[in-house]
């Protein structure tokens, strides 16, 4: 897929580019962030300017990971809001992920940034069901994701790995319906006995 802008009420959310670099490694020094994501510790310039120059791009090409830089809208080269993405694609099904930056935290931006990747997910890439998941404990990440209108279904078991673990994670998923957007074949719950 071409890479694709978006826009909510206050936030753009476009593709990093390989100038973003310096402020994905700055981000990502936040013990909050490395603490619930698993990523390279340390993580320095290298593993950033990969991220943008190389991952990113290359996960857009292969539509396995659409990753976006939030940022306030009409801002092009606004400051780093957050991050947030949509990646493996399973039967229809996608999973959403976020981050916010420490100084921009407690404003809203990752819950506005995932009802809007959402509603491009239900819209434009066909979407039927999109998940959340998070380690059992990640209650900032949790509180995002039902304000975003996602609906808790339970823990999994072993099924966040860390590079040291397998870890308990929260599940939770929002629907087409959950947003009052049609959904491109019918929903159909099981029937309580």
């Amino acid at each position: 897929m071409e890479p694709v802008t978006l826009t909510s009420e206050r936030l753009l959310l476009r593709p990093f580019t390989p100038e973003d670099a310096e402020e994905v490694r700055a981000a990502v020094q936040d013990p909050q962030i490395t603490r619930w994501i698993p990523l390279p510790d340390p993580y320095g310039t290298a593993e950033a300017e990969d991220f943008v120059g190389r991952y990113a791009p290359r996960a857009w090409h292969d539509d396995t990971e659409y990753t976006f830089s939030v940022r306030p809208r009409g801002r092009h080269d606004g400051p780093l809001l957050a991050s947030a993405s949509l990646h493996h694609p399973r039967a229809g099904t996608w999973e959403v992920g976020f981050y916010t930056v420490r100084e921009h935290r407690g404003n809203g931006y990752a819950t506005e940034a995932t009802r809007t990747l959402a509603h491009w997910a239900f819209t434009a890439l066909g979407c039927a069901r999109l998940e959340w998941r998070a380690e059992v404990g990640n209650t900032a990440s949790r509180l995002v994701a039902e304000k975003a209108g996602f609906t808790l279904e339970g823990t999994l078991r072993a099924a966040f790995a860390r590079p040291d673990s397998h870890r308990d994670c929260w599940l939770a998923s929002l629907l087409p319906s959950d947003l009052g957007l049609p959904s491109r074949t019918p929903y159909l719950p099981a029937r309580q006995p």
